[in-house]
């Protein structure tokens, strides 16, 4: 009896449900999925339980309710300045997770080569392995992670269709700068290529840096599929409200993928996410001034313990060397963590093809509660160093 497709041959068990049981075995303090320990906005709640009370619990429409999509079309104009018709060129998709497998099904074929920055998302790989195609990874190396321009355009080929994007980047923290986005953007115009925009982390950048959409550079809003979501910016990652703007060829070519996969979901919940994204500009603001506060509280004691911390400038992730207490292998350490001193933190290596580029790295997540932090800080102070 057949039990397995060859499509998902390999993949096994993520390495989130793996530190997440080890997590709950151990009572350990989880810096390793990144969700928040706190709700979003409770006005914004409030909306979602009126949804359900008031009749919108049927199946929305396959490209989301109307009122999301203006709203999203609203958000990208008043930040960045990009105009979508929110009937055409916009669709609500179950979470940034399906809106980019989605996309990679609908715009992919079986041996077309697609250029991505590893360390990577962790369902990029496993999508592009059901699409059939070629993952040609370009590495961000420690300590800076700078997009190495020279080894980008090595990696095109004239199988090459797309370039799959993320900024700012999970799980290294890097928000690609303008020159990095120019030279994306002149090797896709030059071979013609779609860019497959992850940019969920959008309104998750510290220290002065803003993030720049590729869309808005010249020649690229007709070639850029922008995916974003409601879970990382309005911390409701559970609802799982994401979507894609673009132009209509490409929102459509998703669409034709995703009408197979959920269809819909999440009806209550999108008029919530859209009341969410009108919010003004001092939630954005104190939001992103609360999260570098909790990064610098995890980053400074983090360099206190002994690591050596590779700080972020953005998303929800701080990234360490774990070679100053003697070990070597990121996914050995974080096995074994939860039992020594009941933290748990994520391997980089499981996101790389250049394993060994991430095996002394380990991602620990800081969208928790200061308390919950500190609690782990003081947890990781009777960490010794291996001998």
């Amino acid at each position: 009896m057949k039990t397995s497709s060859a499509r998902i041959a390999g993949l096994g068990t993520t390495i989130f449900a793996e530190m997440s049981a080890l997590a709950s075995r151990t009572g350990s303090v989880n810096l390793g999925q990144g969700f928040p320990d706190t709700d979003g906005p409770s006005e914004i709640i409030d909306q979602a339980v009126h949804a359900l009370r008031n009749g919108r619990n049927q199946y929305a429409p396959g490209a989301g309710v109307p009122e999301l999509r203006l709203a999203i079309a609203d958000h990208q104009r008043r930040f960045y300045g990009l105009n979508h018709d929110p009937e055409s060129e916009i669709a609500v998709t179950t979470g940034a997770t399906e809106a980019i497998a989605a996309a990679l099904l609908g715009l992919i074929d079986p041996g077309d080569e697609v250029i991505v920055l590893e360390p990577y998302y962790d369902s990029y790989v496993a999508v592009l392995q059901m699409a059939g195609a070629v993952r040609r990874p370009v590495t961000l190396r420690a300590p800076d992670f700078r997009l190495p321009l020279d080894e980008l355009r090595a990696a095109v080929s004239p199988r090459t269709t797309a370039i799959l994007l993320n900024t700012p980047h999970n799980p290294t923290g890097t928000v690609l700068r303008r020159d990095e986005l120019d030279a994306i953007a002149d090797i896709a115009i030059e071979h013609d290529l779609v860019v497959i925009s992850d940019e969920v982390y959008e309104h998750l950048t510290f220290d002065g840096l803003h993030h720049i959409p590729i869309a808005t550079l010249p020649g690229m809003s007709d070639r850029t599929l922008t995916i974003s979501s409601g879970g990382k910016s309005f911390s409701f990652t559970g609802w799982k409200i994401g979507w894609a703007a673009g132009p209509k060829p490409l929102v459509q070519a998703m669409l034709g993928a995703k009408q197979f996969l959920t269809y819909t979901s999440g009806s209550p919940l999108q008029p919530a996410i859209a009341q969410a994204l009108g919010a003004d500009d001092a939630y954005f603001d104190d939001f992103t001034a609360q999260l570098q506060v909790q990064r610098d509280l995890l980053c400074g004691g983090l360099a206190d313990i002994g690591f050596e911390v590779h700080i972020p400038e953005g998303t929800y992730f701080a990234t360490t060397d774990i070679r100053p207490f003697g070990f070597e292998d990121g996914l050995e350490f974080c096995r074994m963590l939860p039992d020594r001193v009941g933290v748990v933190a994520i391997p980089h290596q499981v996101f790389y093809d250049d394993v060994e580029a991430g095996r002394p790295l380990v991602r620990w997540a800081f969208c928790k509660r200061p308390e919950v932090i500190a609690e782990a800080l003081d947890r990781l102070t009777g960490l010794t160093i291996r001998r």
